[in-house]
């Protein structure tokens, strides 16, 4: 399911081929966002712009975005890019993301390597059990020049995500383990380094 709803002061668009369900929307205004509707269940005019604004730029998928139509700012790329490690489950990815010849702001990504919807995340290591462990040990790295700017990421064929540009990678409860300007990552689920690449890929016969 994916569309607009048009607003008098601000447009909501929705995509659920990236919607994880994390429910921050029905949960910060269901209202605005009606959980269990049986027909229309977003509702631009229930709430302030404002307020749709800051629920929207909640949405770590990046499922839903808007566009306000008041004069007000639109939504920006952060000012430092950072890839959360979502214990159990995605990367929370909050940069300006290129991929492919799309630019966006929010993502989750896949690493448990059994998304049906690859790169991105589906919830299938939800029903798979997948482990992965939102805080792995601290590395000792140096602060980058830029914090910001494009983060490009490219799913290479069969093997991990690669990133370029600058990121830093950081724990579910926000302690930096790496500031990296290229790194690639794991995507099939069984790294022995997650959430870094360690050629298990290639043992596992990973395909992607």
């Amino acid at each position: 399911m994916a569309g607009t709803v048009e607003g008098e002061k601000v447009d909501v668009s929705f995509s659920g081929r990236r919607c994880i369900h994390s429910r921050n929307c029905v949960l910060g205004n269901p209202h605005v966002f009606v959980p269990n509707a049986k027909g229309e269940w977003i509702h631009p005019e229930a709430a302030s712009v404002e307020k749709v604004v800051a629920l929207a730029e909640n949405c770590p998928s990046g499922a839903i975005t808007y566009h306000r139509k008041d004069g007000g700012p639109q939504e920006k790329p952060p000012v430092v890019n950072t890839v959360r490690l979502r214990e159990n489950g995605p990367l929370a990815v909050h940069a300006e993301i290129v991929l492919g010849d799309e630019t966006f702001y929010r993502a989750t990504l896949c690493r448990c390597g059994l998304s049906q919807n690859e790169p991105f995340c589906d919830n299938a290591h939800i029903k798979a059990g997948f482990t992965a462990t939102g805080e792995p040990p601290l590395k000792d790295t140096p602060a980058l020049e830029a914090r910001d700017g494009p983060l490009r990421i490219a799913p290479t064929v069969n093997g991990p995500l690669k990133l370029e540009g600058n990121a830093e990678i950081v724990t579910g409860t926000g302690h930096t383990i790496d500031r990296t300007t290229r790194v690639f990552l794991c995507r099939c689920g069984h790294s022995a380094n997650k959430p870094f690449c360690h050629n298990s890929h290639k043992r596992v016969g990973f395909v992607g």
